[in-house]
C-alpha cells in the first residue's frame, strides 16, 4: 500500500512539507476524550486519554498510542488514528508519557527516548483491565521507538499483544539526533521543541530544586546540547552520546516476536534514511516498508493542506488483517 501522491507547495522539500503540513494543517477530525489518571509502580502520575464512543463490549478491540516526543492526545496523528479506531468500535486511548498532555509528573524525572520499562507498564496494566479484548499497540516516533524496543527485549514475553505498529521511528538515535540537531531541521522544529521542553526543564527545577543544571539548560542551542544537560543526567546516563547508544531500538529488532508494522517514509526530514532497517535484517514478525513520500509523522494524502486518513488505515488494516 503506496500513499497516493501530495501536492505540497514547490517552494518546500517534501519531507518538511509533509511534516510542516501535517502538524499545523492538515485536516484533523475532532476528537472527544475521557480523562483517567495512573499511578505508576513508583507513585508518579501520567495521563490517559479514551476516546469517545467508547464500546460497551469488554471484549472490543484495544487500541493504545504512544505518542512523539512532546507530543500529546491532541496531535495531528494521534486523532487521526483515534478517530479511526473509534469509527470500527474500537477502544482507543493515548497513555501520555509522564509530563505530557498537560499534567506535570510528581518525581523529579521526565521521559526519555528508551524508556522501554514504561511501555511495558502501560501494555501490561491495559491487558489487565480488558483480558478477554485484542490488544494492539501504536508508537510515534519517540513513542515508536520507546515500543520497538520493549518488543525487541522481550521477545516472545510480550504476547499479551496481538500486533504492533511503530511509525517514523529514530532506530538509530545518533543518526537521528545528530540530523535533528543541525540545519534546517535545528532552525525550524529543534526551536520549536526546545520551547516547551525548557518550559517543562524550569517547572521541574521548581518542583525539585537542585535536581537539574536550570543554568546549563537555558543556555541550550539544539536538542544535542538539551539532552546533553536534562534528559541524560536526570535518567542516569553518563552524556548525550551514552544515552542516544543506549536508548536506541535498533540493536533490539531482531528479538521482535509479535506481529510488527514499521513504517518510516525515506524522506523523513528527521531520520536519514540510510539508517533505517532493511527488510533483510529484521526477522519475519516484522514487516518494513519505505515509502519515497510521507515525511515525520505525516503521510498525507491529496491536494495542500491534504489528509491525515494514509497511517490509520493502513495500521488499522495490518491488525483487522491479522497481522
Amino acid at each position: 500500500m503506496v500513499p497516493a501522491p501530495y501536492l505540497a507547495p514547490a517552494w518546500l522539500p517534501g519531507g518538511h512539507a509533509q511534516t510542516i503540513a501535517a502538524a499545523t494543517l492538515a485536516r484533523r477530525p475532532r476528537v472527544r476524550y475521557r480523562r483517567e489518571l495512573w499511578i505508576t509502580p513508583d507513585d508518579d502520575l501520567v495521563a490517559a486519554d479514551f476516546a469517545a464512543p467508547e464500546p460497551r463490549s469488554e471484549t472490543a478491540p484495544v487500541l493504545i498510542l504512544l505518542h512523539g516526543l512532546e507530543g500529546s492526545s491532541q496531535s495531528h496523528y494521534a486523532r487521526a488514528l483515534m478517530d479511526a479506531a473509534t469509527a470500527r468500535g474500537w477502544r482507543a486511548l493515548v497513555v501520555h508519557f509522564r509530563g505530557c498532555g498537560g499534567e506535570p509528573n510528581r518525581l523529579p524525572r521526565a521521559y526519555h527516548s528508551g524508556d522501554s520499562g514504561e511501555a511495558d507498564w502501560i501494555v501490561r496494566t491495559v491487558a489487565r483491565r480488558w483480558p478477554g479484548a485484542r490488544l494492539h499497540a501504536v508508537g510515534v516516533s519517540l513513542g515508536g521507538n520507546v515500543l520497538a524496543k520493549w518488543l525487541g527485549e522481550q521477545g516472545s514475553g510480550c504476547a499479551v499483544l496481538q500486533a504492533a505498529a511503530v511509525i517514523s521511528v529514530p532506530f538509530d538515535l545518533v543518526a537521528a539526533g545528530l540530523n535533528l540537531a543541525s540545519g534546517l531541521n535545528a532552525a525550524i522544529y529543534g526551536r520549536h521543541f526546545l520551547r516547551s521542553m525548557r518550559r517543562k526543564a524550569a517547572e521541574l527545577s521548581q518542583r525539585h530544586p537542585g535536581a537539574v543544571d536550570l543554568e546549563r539548560i537555558r543556555r541550550c542551542r539544539n536538542l544535542r546540547e538539551f539532552d546533553d544537560a536534562f534528559t541524560a543526567p536526570l535518567h542516569g546516563f553518563r552524556d548525550v552520546m551514552h544515552y542516544w547508544a543506549s536508548a536506541s531500538s535498533a540493536p533490539w529488532l531482531a528479538g521482535i516476536r509479535v506481529p510488527t508494522l514499521a513504517l518510516n517514509a525515506l524522506n523523513d526530514p528527521f531520520i536519514p534514511a540510510v539508517s533505517l532497517p532493511a527488510p533483510a535484517t529484521v526477522p519475519r514478525e516484522v514487516k518494513v516498508e519505505r515509502p519515497q513520500q510521507g515525511g515525520h509523522a505525516a503521510f498525507i494524502q491529496g491536494a495542500w493542506p491534504g489528509r491525515l486518513d494514509y497511517v490509520p488505515a493502513r495500521v488499522l488494516g495490518f491488525f483487522e488483517r491479522g497481522a
